[in-house]
């Protein structure tokens, strides 16, 4: 049986290696719904919660590739401070939205900067990282 498919109702509790927790459904006292195999979960999350029945409460522990995947160099950008309003102002390790020529925003983090140009990170701040999940499958409907 597989719910892939289907919506499925889980909390979840997600951790990196060293036990430092990043996101819980259950700290915010609210599970959440999602359509498994859809996209709308990383690889890893969907291929588990996949082969589950409610009530089963599994540990998970996803590789790189199988979450954000690996940093991408072409992901890394450098700019003249002259051309971008505002950049003058930006700090390292600030996060902010660029918008790309057709008008999309998307969250970069600022990782070097000096008197002419600053460098944006726009990887995923996750991509690269070994990622462990506790995942209880509450519904499915």
């Amino acid at each position: 049986m597989s719910n892939e498919g289907k919506k499925c109702t889980v909390h979840y509790t997600g951790t990196f290696n060293d036990g430092t927790k990043f996101d819980s459904s259950y700290d915010r006292g609210e599970p959440i719904d999602f359509v498994c195999g859809a996209g709308m979960m990383i690889k890893g999350f969907d291929e588990a919660v996949k082969g589950m029945a409610i009530g089963d409460i599994i540990d998970v522990h996803l590789m790189p590739e199988e979450a954000y995947g690996m940093p991408d160099p072409e992901n890394i950008l450098t700019v003249e401070i002259s051309q971008l309003p505002g950049a003058e102002d930006l700090e390292i390790d600030q996060k902010v939205f660029l918008s790309n020529p057709a008008g999309q925003s998307f969250p970069v983090k600022v990782t070097a900067k000096d008197d002419t140009t600053i460098t944006f990170d726009a990887n995923h701040e996750m991509a690269g990282k070994e990622l462990n999940f506790k995942i209880e499958l509450l519904d499915v409907e």
